[in-house]
């Protein structure tokens, strides 16, 4: 089930706690020694951080697909991703923050600059006034000399919020390559707790045996699936690579936004519950899709008239985790936070350098 450690950083209490959550998160990954030890440093650091500059903020710990080249090699081995989130004062040099021996606080200036050594990736972006988030992933170290399936010209990312810091989310997302097909999915269990995790766990399930389903195909698959459950909203998006096509199809409230250039349109729904009440008729949308295109799907829990992030600029060119959580972050503060089990992920191509 969708295991989210959320820990809020008021005071240096909760720096402990930070760790712990990290290195749970790593034995639930299957990570050894040396790879538990690096993410326990990384969120002790991300969390000291959070104190130092920007007077407190949260922890985000799960464990999650790898954010390229789903399927081709079999089932991709997890990562624990760590985002920390603040609406602090922001930085007005990331690239020089990322650096050993930089600081404004009088300290030695090693924390990011460790959480970059030690992870496997790590990502910043930072806007002043508006906080910052920082990123970092670490998996088990894995041989590198492999072929690359043509599914690493995109990559998709996400954050997940459990509601009231329970210990599981009604919500989660994953993605599944197979052939020329990338398959995006977002599941809204109904409720909260166990119960709807369960609901979302099995779709998550379900998609990775299904891969090669279309958006329809996939949740009519799924209906019967969460039977028994208490069934979910569940949003599928479809890349074919080579056709340079996207296709969706969606029943209940998760939405979906894609951005086409400067502009940004919805992608609807049916209304329904899959596994409970699933409409007659699951029609798709298709558009096409390139290099100026990035796909938002989100839970209920996002605020209805949240902002997309910016059609241009570093922040679309980045992660998709990161673009995620700064989605997350912008949309609600440390006075309003979010209202229900949140997730938000996201489909982008992928950077030339991306390996």
């Amino acid at each position: 089930m969708p295991r989210v450690w959320e820990v809020p950083v008021p005071d240096s209490t909760r720096v402990r706690d930070a760790r712990v959550a990290a290195e749970d998160a790593a034995a639930l990954a299957g990570l050894g020694e040396s790879r538990t030890a690096a993410a326990a440093l990384v969120a002790t650091e991300l969390a000291t951080n959070l104190l130092k500059y920007a007077e407190g903020g949260r922890l985000l710990i799960e464990v999650v697909p790898p954010p390229s080249a789903p399927g081709g090699h079999g089932d991709p081995a997890p990562v624990v991703q760590i985002a920390a989130v603040d609406h602090g004062p922001g930085m007005a040099d990331v690239a020089a923050a990322r650096r050993d021996g930089f600081s404004t606080s009088g300290s030695l200036g090693a924390g990011l600059g460790a959480c970059h050594r030690v992870a496997d990736e790590f990502h910043l972006h930072s806007a002043p006034g508006r906080g910052t988030v920082a990123l970092a992933r670490v998996g088990a170290a894995v041989p590198r000399a492999v072929a690359v399936p043509r599914s690493a010209a995109v990559w998709a990312g996400g954050v997940t919020i459990p509601f009231a810091a329970a210990e599981y989310s009604g919500d989660a997302w994953s993605w599944a390559g197979a052939e020329d097909r990338v398959t995006l999915m977002l599941a809204d269990g109904l409720g909260h707790g166990r119960e709807a995790a369960r609901a979302s766990s099995a779709a998550v399930e379900t998609l990775r045996r299904s891969a090669r389903l279309t958006p329809a195909e996939l949740l009519r698959r799924l209906d019967t699936a969460l039977r028994g459950t208490r069934g979910a909203a569940v949003a599928v998006a479809q890349l074919d690579l080579r056709a340079g096509r996207l296709r969706f199809a969606g029943i209940g409230n998760v939405g979906a936004r894609l951005r086409e250039g400067g502009t940004w349109r919805h992608l609807l729904s049916r209304p329904g519950i899959v596994g409970v009440h699933r409409p007659t008729t699951l029609p798709e949308t298709e558009v096409p899709w390139g290099a100026d295109r990035l796909l938002v799907l989100h839970s209920d829990g996002l605020p209805s008239r949240w902002a997309p992030p910016g059609a241009a600029g570093p922040l679309t060119a980045t992660d998709p985790a990161v673009t995620a959580a700064v989605t997350v972050r912008d949309a609600s503060s440390s006075a309003r936070p979010v209202r229900d089990d949140t997730t938000v992920a996201v489909l982008t191509p992928a950077p030339p350098d991306r390996p």
